[in-house]
């Protein structure tokens, strides 16, 4: 899949079939969607084509009138997201900028500048409840409409359900609140994973007897929270199970090296011998989260969370003693090995 930041870029296609939205977690709904352009596309002979937004718009506007709480939780990475829309097909992907131009631009002028001009879409395909353009005053009528006008085809595809409950990023958000790990799959199609570089941290972790693989994040709000078992991939030719805390930690002093941002920090159960007490930095990971233990805990003092350690990674070993979940065994498989971002 081949990434653009912004559309005015000389190695686009001069054509596509495009679909427009944040895509955060490319749930079920989004993978039914992206595999119906990727056919329409295929019947056109031009690329498929994903348009998402960095920063989302939400984030944005939350941003802009100084509240942040305003923001929604982020699902996913951009290099989780770009990742699942490489592995649904998609030829090509554009981030968007989201910023003051984008924001005020009338949804006519999109349609021109961006969808025509800059993307030369010949196919668009959007969800029942699309809104574009300022205010979000552009809709799908707007949008076929001008497809007829200016020659290009609309379509619109209706919600996706799952057990008769719709499945969009706000349903995967709050089963992700809950620790509702198996709704989460479900959602997905795919168990809930994260992942990114492996960077250096206080190295706290060695004098707990607990070495962990620490990813950063750039969003502070990560949808997910707690200790969970996991499974990490990229580190050896089978999934690795281990115990991981995702969150501020609030057991260890704010002022540390991580400066209290959201970490997700991974001990493996069993630690590969090949890979020696240094092997696994700069290594990019999957982390996969099967299963809430709790949430996060603050412990007073060290010893204390030794022993909440111990019993996580006892709890742990526990889980991975039992038949993993049916909604467990769905294919896992993801690219972890290449820098996509």
């Amino acid at each position: 899949m081949k990434i653009f930041r912004g559309y005015q870029n000389p190695e686009l296609a001069a054509q596509c079939a495009l679909t427009i939205g944040n895509f955060d977690g490319v749930h079920r709904g989004h993978q039914a969607m992206l595999a119906l352009l990727k056919n329409e596309a295929r019947h056109r002979g031009v690329p498929s084509c994903a348009v998402t937004f960095e920063p989302h718009p939400r984030d944005y506007f939350a941003a802009l009138a100084h509240k942040p709480e305003l923001a929604p939780a982020r699902i996913a990475t951009l290099r989780d997201k770009l990742g699942e829309l490489e592995h649904c097909g998609m030829d090509q992907c554009v981030i968007l900028p989201f910023n003051a131009r984008l924001a005020s631009q009338l949804p006519e002028v999109f349609i021109q500048e961006v969808l025509l001009k800059g993307l030369g879409a010949k196919y668009v395909l959007v969800g029942d409840d699309f809104r574009f353009g300022a205010r979000r005053t552009g809709d799908y009528a707007m949008l076929d409409a001008a497809g007829e006008r200016l020659g290009f085809d609309v379509a619109r595809m209706n919600s996706y359900e799952v057990s008769n409950s719709r499945v969009s990023s706000s349903a995967v958000r709050d089963a992700l609140a809950q620790g509702e790990m198996a709704r989460v799959t479900a959602l997905l199609g795919r168990p809930y994973s994260i992942s990114g570089h492996v960077v250096h941290g206080r190295k706290l972790g060695r004098e707990l007897g607990c070495r962990t693989l620490n990813l950063r994040f750039a969003h502070w709000k990560p949808a997910a929270s707690g200790i969970f078992a996991v499974q990490v991939h990229g580190l050896a030719e089978q999934p690795l199970p281990g115990v991981a805390n995702l969150g501020i930690r609030p057991s260890i002093d704010s002022e540390d090296v991580n400066g209290g941002r959201v970490l997700l920090e991974t001990h493996c159960l069993a630690w590969p011998a090949s890979l020696g007490a240094e092997g696994a930095y700069g290594k990019i990971i999957r982390v996969e989260l099967l299963y809430k233990l709790h949430d996060e805990l603050k412990y007073e003092g060290l010893e204390s969370l030794k022993k909440g350690i111990a019993q996580d990674c006892r709890d742990a070993r526990t889980f991975f003693a039992q038949p993993l979940p049916a909604s467990m065994h769905i294919e896992t498989t993801r690219q972890t090995t290449r820098d996509r971002i």
